[in-house]
């Protein structure tokens, strides 16, 4: 992406000019999950296509909105709705609003998605907090010249999820009778659901989730600096011995019904979580 320093610039002062709101955290809702934004209190509300420079969401499940208010006493930016590399978006398309989130002064990512379970542990409506990942979409968001005022050229992936920020959750979770799990996510390039050959390779590799998204995001956020908690809702289960041919519409509907766990879970996190 051409001339990324100026049009995160013009991104920023588009967005900053709409609200009187600074926001510390920014969260980023996947499939299914973009209906906790209306949890937003003075909720100011910008569609991606007035923004400069932004993407526009293409999916079914993600609306194309920023929400800027008040969520839990903090101050919030929300994407209701991403971007996905298989849209045939850039990955530096697909990462550029968490550029403008570390541009307006987030500090704090909070990025969900919807998501196959790879470990039998896990079920449909499981909610899985991300310990680590797996980049598997065959390509990298930094890849290109590097502007050292987003961040050094070869970031540090080995914490890129907080530690701290698990542990609250755990507790959040124990506090509010919602059962968390822990694992790792490998992201994929989609935009098909994986073979059976393909699903026993990826559960070698160590993976215990598998998506289309978030890990893209988080180097992103990482390479800037933020705290990143990851949060996987469940939607299926890709066990390849098991595997039952599911559609897209499938995945939402399993999505809406964890909804208010989900909305439960993340919104107690916040109440505690402090920068």
């Amino acid at each position: 992406m051409e001339n990324l320093l100026k049009k995160v610039q013009e991104a920023k002062d588009y967005i900053l000019s709409q609200t009187t709101v600074v926001p510390k955290i920014g969260l980023i809702l996947g499939s299914g999950l973009g209906t906790l934004a209306e949890e937003v209190q003075n909720p100011t509300i910008i569609d991606y296509k007035d923004i400069p420079h932004f993407p526009v969401s293409t999916v079914e499940g993600h609306a194309g909105q920023l929400v800027i208010g008040e969520l839990e006493n903090k101050a919030v930016v929300v994407m209701k709705g991403r971007f996905h590399y298989y849209e045939g978006y850039s990955m530096q398309e697909v990462t550029f609003p968490v550029r403008v989130m570390q541009a307006i002064g987030v500090q704090l990512l909070l990025v969900t998605n919807a998501c196959g379970g790879l470990n039998p542990k896990l079920h449909p409506g499981a909610l899985m907090l991300i310990n680590d990942h797996i980049n598997f979409t065959g390509s990298n968001p930094l890849i290109g010249p590097n502007y050292s005022e987003f961040g050094p050229r070869f970031p540090d992936m080995s914490s890129a999820y907080d530690k701290d920020l698990i542990q609250l959750a755990q507790r959040v979770g124990e506090k509010l009778a919602i059962e968390t799990y822990e694992g790792i996510y490998i992201a994929i390039s989609g935009p098909y659901y994986l073979s059976k050959a393909e699903l026993r390779m990826i559960i070698g590799l160590g993976a215990d989730t598998v998506g289309m998204s978030t890990v893209p995001e988080v180097i992103v956020a990482r390479h800037g600096g933020l705290k990143v908690l990851g949060i996987s809702c469940v939607t299926d289960m890709a066990i390849p011995d098991q595997l039952v041919s599911i559609s897209h519409e499938e995945v939402m509907e399993v999505a809406n019904r964890t909804k208010p766990k989900f909305i439960n879970l993340v919104k107690g996190i916040l109440n505690e979580v402090k920068l």
